[in-house]
C-alpha cells in the first residue's frame, strides 16, 4: 500500500544511518514518520520485535496508542494492544512501547530497532541514561549482519541531548535531517498564525522551523517588568479569587488572583505554611467572605503533605478546585507566563500587585535556568509554580499540541 509522505519524512524513513534524527518543527508529521518506520522496520524483520519511546506513559497513551493502531489498520496488519504490557502484538512479532520516564522498566527484553520519540523533554543527563539502556536492549541479531539502529524524532528544546549526539558530535553512522511545519501542506487553515500568537520570535524558530536555538539562557520570567506588570488592584468585596496552589510541607505557596475580563492580577500571596490543613485555614481567615477557587498542582491527588490527598483536604474545606488531569509539562507553564507578561504583540495581560505580593515577584525576577531547566536551588520555584498553574488554565490563546 502506498502513504503519501513529506519529503523530509521520506528522507528519514528511507536513512540506513546507524542513528538518524528527523529534527522538526510542530506539526510537521515526525512523529508520524517515526511511527511509519517502526512498522516499516517490524515488517522487515518478522519475529523480531521492535521498540518505540515516549517521555510518558500518558504521551504512549495518548499519541502512541491510537497512531499504530491507525497505521497497522491503513496497511491491513493484524494486531492486538495489550495495554497492560504497553505492547502492540502482531503476527510478525511485537512493538514494544516504554516510557523514557521510568528507565528502570527498560530491561528484561531485547529488539531489533528502536526509534526515541521527543527525547529533549527530559533532561540531558535522564536522556543519557536512558539512551544507554535504550542501545543495551537494541541487540537482537538482524539478518544479513545489518546493524541495529536507534532513530530520534522531536522538536529542538535549545541545546540539549538531540543537540549533542547529533550535531556537537556528530561522527560515521550519526545522520539529522530537518523540518518545518510550514512544510506539511495537510495542516489545518490558522495552525501556525495561532503557533505564531503562541511563542516568542526565538521559540519559533524551534517550534516552526526545527532550529536548535538557546531557549534557556537568563532568567525564567525574561517578560517579567516590576514597573510595567505593576497593579494597584486589591481585592473587592465581590471579588471571586483564583489561588494557584503548590504542595509542599513546610513550603506550601499560594498566589492569590482577580479576574477583569482578560486581565488576570495577582493580588496577594500566602507564602511557607506547614500544610494542607494550614493552607486551608490561612485562606478563610483571610478571605471569609469570598467565592475561592483553587488551580493546585495536578500531582496534589496522589501526594499527601497532610495525611489525606492535599485536593481531597482542599474539597473537603469546601474550595472549587479547577485542574487538568496532570500538571503542563515545566516549559508550557513558563510559556504561558511568559506571554501573559508580555505576548508577541506587546500586550500584556497579566499583572502583579508587586507590594502586596513581594516574595512572588522577587521570584519572578530573579528565577533562573540550571541545566536547562528552571532552577529549583534557588526556592524561586515554589511560589512560581503555584502562580504557574493558574496562569496556563487562564491562557488567552490554546498551546497547539
Amino acid at each position: 500500500m502506498q502513504i503519501e509522505i513529506l519529503k523530509h519524512q521520506a528522507a528519514f524513513i528511507q536513512s540506513e544511518a546507524t542513528h538518524t534524527a528527523l529534527v522538526a518543527g510542530y506539526g510537521s508529521g515526525k512523529s508520524y514518520a517515526g511511527i511509519l518506520k517502526v512498522i516499516k522496520k517490524k515488517l522487515e524483520y518478522p519475529k523480531i520485535n521492535v521498540a518505540y519511546y515516549l517521555p510518558t506513559y500518558g504521551l504512549i497513551k495518548d499519541i502512541a496508542y491510537p497512531r499504530f493502531a491507525e497505521i497497522l489498520n491503513q496497511l491491513n496488519v493484524p494486531f492486538e494492544l495489550h495495554q497492560s504490557d504497553h505492547e502492540f502484538k502482531t503476527p510478525f512479532g511485537k512493538i514494544i512501547l516504554r516510557s523514557l520516564s521510568n528507565p528502570e522498566r527498560i530491561v528484561g527484553y531485547e529488539v531489533g530497532y528502536s526509534l526515541i520519540d521527543e527525547a529533549d523533554i527530559l533532561p540531558q543527563s535522564n536522556m543519557t541514561d536512558c539512551f544507554s539502556k535504550i542501545i543495551a536492549r537494541n541487540r537482537s541479531k538482524l539478518p544479513n549482519g545489518e546493524l541495529n539502529k536507534t532513530d530520534v524524532v522531536g522538536t529542538p528544546e535549545g541545546f540539549k541531548w538531540t543537540y549533542n549526539f547529533f550535531v556537537r558530535e556528530l561522527k560515521e553512522g550519526r545522520k539529522i535531517i530537518y523540518g518545518k511545519t510550514m512544510d506539511n501542506p495537510f495542516l489545518p487553515a490558522g495552525y501556525i498564525d495561532t503557533l505564531s500568537e503562541s511563542y516568542t520570535p526565538q521559540q519559533l524558530e524551534a517550534y516552526l522551523n526545527g532550529q536548535f536555538v538557546n531557549l534557556t539562557s537568563g532568567t525564567v520570567y525574561h517578560h517579567f517588568d516590576r514597573t510595567e506588570n505593576h497593579s494597584d488592584r486589591e481585592i473587592l468585596v465581590n471579588d471571586v479569587l483564583h489561588i494557584g496552589m503548590d504542595f509542599n510541607i513546610t513550603k506550601m505557596n499560594a498566589v492569590v488572583h482577580v479576574s477583569d475580563g482578560n486581565i488576570k492580577t495577582a493580588v496577594a500571596e500566602i507564602v511557607n505554611a506547614y500544610d494542607t490543613f494550614e493552607m486551608c485555614s490561612l485562606i478563610k481567615a483571610k478571605f471569609p467572605d469570598h467565592s475561592i477557587v483553587i488551580y493546585p498542582d495536578a500531582s496534589g491527588d496522589n501526594r499527601k503533605s497532610s495525611g489525606k490527598s492535599d485536593i481531597a483536604v482542599l474539597r473537603e474545606n469546601g474550595f472549587q478546585i479547577r485542574k487538568s488531569s496532570k500538571n503542563p509539562f515545566v516549559k508550557d507553564r513558563v510559556n504561558a507566563a511568559n506571554l501573559a507578561f508580555l505576548d508577541t504583540k506587546g500586550i500584556r495581560s497579566y499583572f502583579v500587585n508587586t507590594m502586596n505580593c513581594p516574595v512572588y515577584t522577587e521570584a519572578t525576577e530573579r528565577q533562573t535556568y540550571k541545566n536547562g531547566e528552571p532552577d529549583k536551588t534557588s526556592g524561586f520555584d515554589h511560589i512560581t509554580e503555584a502562580a504557574g498553574y493558574f496562569i496556563y488554565l487562564n491562557k488567552k490563546t490554546p498551546m497547539p499540541l
